[in-house]
């Protein structure tokens, strides 16, 4: 392997391990801010509403926080494109989290809040991991393509 080879994979690595933390920050204020929602609302809405609807408020501000901290794209050139990608890693988290609601409904017909929230942690930690791929697969990496010379 030549020199120039071992620093672009030193950088790949590097710039990988950044957003992984960047993504994980932002992945618990983003959980914090999910949880406490779906917490008020599930006081007053059922589990699959209450779900939704922390979700989705939470989905615009995670994508536009990922968008600019942890993938460093700015400006408003590909910001629908982006916002459309983090719209399907939503769709992706409803579908997850909702299937997480609907198997404990099933299994644990009597489950108590806490044992909902566990089990919503746990899909969204599941979903996370889809999101972090999805979005540096459709927002990181055509804005690097956009970015680096021919």
């Amino acid at each position: 392997m030549n020199a120039s080879a071992s620093i672009a994979r030193s950088t790949r690595a590097g710039t990988l391990g950044r957003e992984i933390v960047a993504f994980a920050l932002i992945g618990v204020a983003s959980t914090l801010a999910y949880v406490a929602l779906y917490a008020a609302l599930r006081s007053v809405a059922p589990a699959g509403i209450a779900n939704a609807l922390a979700l989705v408020t939470t989905a615009v501000a995670n994508t536009a926080a990922n968008r600019r901290l942890t993938f460093g794209v700015r400006g408003r050139r590909s910001l629908l494109r982006d916002q459309a990608a983090g719209l399907v890693a939503f769709g992706i988290a409803l579908g997850l989290t909702s299937g997480a609601i609907a198997l404990l409904g099933w299994l644990i017909p009597q489950a108590d809040r806490f044992t909902e929230v566990v089990v919503l942690v746990v899909a969204n930690a599941l979903a996370t991991v889809v999101r972090f791929a999805l979005l540096r697969g459709l927002i990181a990496t055509p804005n690097r393509l956009e970015g680096s010379p021919s």
